[in-house]
């Protein structure tokens, strides 16, 4: 009980965080995603993903539905982020002497945590 309790906890806190960063882009827009894509000399249409890696996927990661797949699709979006908005800086610390991309990485390896140990019990699909 306690491996599928902590399970829900670590898909709820990533889930529910991840998605008020896809709220803001809903609330404020994509204008500095589109910057960062265009910046890296992709097509400005690749910056609409981050709706599907910061909605729809938080979303099934909450539920469970398919939490495995929706955590590498988060893993990438991660990625991308970190190299898209820190590429030119990943040895640079920030004010409080942590890495400028802690964030970022900090979902990118709870993401890995889920596809690893996949949804639990408490799942739509648990598995």
């Amino acid at each position: 009980m306690t491996n599928d309790a902590a399970k829900l906890i670590l898909r709820l806190t990533v889930g529910i965080m991840m998605l008020f960063h896809g709220l803001d882009k809903i609330i404020n827009g994509i204008g500095g995603v589109k910057h960062l894509t265009t910046a890296s000399g992709l097509p400005e249409f690749l910056a609409y993903g981050v709706y599907v890696g910061e909605i729809v996927v938080p979303i099934l990661i909450l539920l469970g539905a398919y939490a495995r797949i929706a955590s590498l699709v988060l893993a990438f979006n991660m990625v991308l982020a970190i190299f898209l908005a820190y590429g030119n800086s990943l040895l640079t610390l920030g004010k409080h002497g942590a890495p400028v991309f802690e964030l970022p990485f900090l979902y990118l390896i709870m993401s890995i945590l889920i596809f690893m140990l996949g949804s639990g019990k408490y799942a739509l699909n648990s598995k």
